[in-house]
């Protein structure tokens, strides 16, 4: 190989990893703001995340060279190592989101429907199940 390929398959390394090192810090962030509920921040990172695949996407199989003999080949293996580690850090991410708009579900349905059995108990203000009055439901008592 000419010496100004492995010095493109270098910067282009260099940049792969870098753009997964951006992207798994920008996932932790994600995760952060889902946890404390800050939609406003999680919002803003989308963005961010967006531009990031975008730029990843330039290393997509079949741009990547595939060869374990080329000069960079255990730095390709990390990256795609790097890039599976913020697989996860998405699907954690997506799991965190399912779990939080079930509660969300379940809250609405507990409040929609006063007059069907409820999975979800209700308390009153002293902290007491509230019990439904005659057949009514909370709302009604």
């Amino acid at each position: 190989m000419s010496i100004a390929v492995d010095a493109l398959q270098d910067s282009g390394i260099w940049q792969a990893q870098e753009l997964a090192k951006q992207l798994a810090q920008v996932l932790d962030l994600e995760f952060e703001a889902l946890r404390i509920q800050d939609l406003e921040q999680f919002e803003q990172l989308q963005a961010t995340k967006t531009e990031l695949l975008a730029h990843l996407g330039q290393f997509a199989p079949g741009t990547v060279p595939q060869d374990n003999e080329t000069r960079g080949g255990a730095d390709w293996q990390a990256w795609r190592d790097a890039m599976a580690d913020c697989r996860d850090q998405h699907r954690r991410n997506a799991v965190l989101i399912e779990r939080q708009l079930d509660a969300v579900r379940g809250t609405l349905q507990s409040l929609r429907l006063p007059d069907s059995p409820s999975p979800i108990e209700m308390y009153n203000r002293l902290g007491h199940i509230a019990r439904s009055v005659h057949g009514q439901g909370y709302s009604d008592a």
